[in-house]
């Protein structure tokens, strides 16, 4: 990357929920520009796209957090990083539905990725095939951590919260997403509406 910064840049995640992999790729992104656009993908049940190289981002059980859960837990964990509240900015971002993007985040932005799988690299298609300007960050064969890892401990009575910022393991506790999660190993996956034709 050039030393002089974008304008505006674009990142976006599931963030479910949003943690400490999320943040290195989110402050690694705010260093390239001034104005970090940070998507969040799967906005709500009605939006989670069949993707067929991650059959299990789209499942209820993946999606335990609403859009606004997650919203505080970027806008708390950029925060306590000490980026400035005007040097950022969160939207949804319907991944699934590239042809609605244009409608949520600039399209003369540079789009960022960290690639690390089949997905990564379909996403990073699915950009240039809108023409959309990209710059990978970084590809690596192995995440710091997932969500599922982190769903996966909260389910089973683990240490979550070294896995996460301060700021999301609060939105966790606060909103109740910890025992919601805690519970649907009990009572089967979370519940959501039917998947809307595509």
């Amino acid at each position: 990357m050039s030393r002089v910064k974008e304008p505006v840049a674009v990142i976006h995640g599931r963030f479910q929920p949003l943690h400490i992999g999320h943040m290195e790729y989110l402050l690694a992104a705010k260093e390239t520009c001034e104005l970090l656009i940070i998507g969040i993908t799967s906005p709500d049940p009605w939006l989670l796209g069949d993707e067929d190289t991650d059959v299990e981002r789209g499942k209820p059980e993946s999606n335990p957090c609403t859009y606004y859960e997650r919203y505080l837990m970027l806008e708390g964990a950029m925060v306590d990083a000490s980026v400035p509240r005007e040097a950022f900015r969160i939207v949804p971002f319907p991944h699934s539905y590239p042809e609605r993007l244009r409608y949520y985040a600039p399209t003369g932005a540079l789009y960022l990725l960290s690639i690390y799988d089949d997905w990564g690299d379909a996403k990073l298609e699915r950009f240039r095939a809108l023409g959309y300007r990209t710059h990978v960050l970084w590809r690596r064969d192995e995440k710091v951590t997932t969500g599922s890892r982190i769903r996966a401990l909260m389910r089973d009575g683990g240490d979550w919260e070294r896995w996460v910022p301060p700021a999301t393991a609060q939105v966790l506790r606060n909103s109740g997403i910890d025992e919601r999660i805690r519970r649907s190993r009990v009572d089967g996956p979370l519940a959501g509406p039917a998947r809307a034709a595509r």
